[in-house]
């Protein structure tokens, strides 16, 4: 386990692509988890510690900070194991009475994003392009992949609609 504090981890592009991504996947398994608790769906929040969990075994080391936040979400669930994990953590006292681990909402949100191109009502091409990508740039992507040069080849493009942040629609004649 890594000793640096998460405070002091970079994730602005310096750091390795990986741990970067394990950053913003432990952001979304503190929100999930804590929703998932309030709300007493237990078994999604379960489903979202799997997924932070098999990120983080993708990697050699982890920020201990990180590793301590995952334990105390893991705790109401498996409290025999949360209390040994703590331990092993260098903690000597309980970890009942810590604070619930906080995330920044920042780190929630996707950089990229993938835009379906649908053509008549069916897909027929995606593309990758950054979440807030403006609808000028997204059609202009969209008229670039393979699915709408083969799908509008030698037909009318009769209107082209752009929903930012979710699809291109296109109706040919």
């Amino acid at each position: 386990l890594s000793e640096k504090p998460m405070s002091d981890v970079d994730i602005t592009g310096k750091l390795e692509k990986p741990l970067a991504s394990l950053r913003k996947t432990y952001a979304k398994t503190v929100k999930k988890v804590t929703e998932d608790t309030s709300n007493l769906d237990f078994n999604v929040a379960i489903s979202q510690m799997m997924i932070f969990v098999n990120e983080a075994s993708k990697l050699d080391s982890i920020p201990k900070a990180m590793w301590e936040g995952f334990v105390l979400m893991l705790s109401p669930y498996a409290p025999h194991l949360g209390e040994e994990l703590w331990q092993k953590l260098g903690h000597t006292d309980t970890n009942a009475y810590e604070k619930w681990p906080t995330f920044d909402e920042s780190y929630c949100k996707d950089d990229t994003k993938e835009f379906p191109v649908m053509i008549n009502g069916k897909l027929r091409a995606k593309f990758e392009a950054a979440a807030d990508t403006d609808s000028a740039t997204l059609e202009a992507m969209a008229k670039e992949t393979d699915g709408y040069k083969k799908f509008t080849d030698g037909k009318t493009v009769a209107k082209i609609i752009v929903v930012p942040g979710k699809l291109v629609n296109v109706v040919v004649k």
